[in-house]
């Protein structure tokens, strides 16, 4: 079975920073794209921010500048550094890779999500 284990969301003030953390865990053989995804209240889930196995990295427009992505490989780990952060990013952020086991191949697995606030 795979894990994914998410933390780091908290309350913080508007121009504060958050670093969330997730942590997959499990019979992985290998680790494809990591992605942090949030859904705020009565929207659809976006895409944030994601990070190839190789290190690329891709940003929405409404982040960029403001929020970095950084995995690490050897502990099956991605991280999502948000600075500047502004009230409309309030959400419930979610992990989400794209991970093979053994003798299969990648499926999709998401965290339980971790919920960050950003106060006025």
């Amino acid at each position: 079975q795979v894990q994914l284990v998410e933390s780091g969301g908290g309350l913080v003030q508007a121009g504060g920073s958050l670093r969330l953390s997730c942590a997959a865990s499990g019979s992985i053989f290998s680790i494809n794209d990591m992605c942090w995804y949030r859904q705020a209240p009565g929207k659809q889930r976006e895409l944030v921010a994601s990070i190839t196995g190789r290190g690329s990295t891709n940003y929405a427009d409404s982040v960029k500048d403001r929020f970095t992505i950084s995995r690490d490989n050897a502990n099956n780990t991605v991280y999502l550094q948000m600075n500047s952060l502004k009230p409309e990013d309030t959400a419930v952020y979610y992990c989400r890779a794209d991970i093979r086991l053994p003798f299969t191949n990648y499926r999709v697995y998401w965290g339980q999500g971790t919920q960050v606030t950003v106060s006025s």
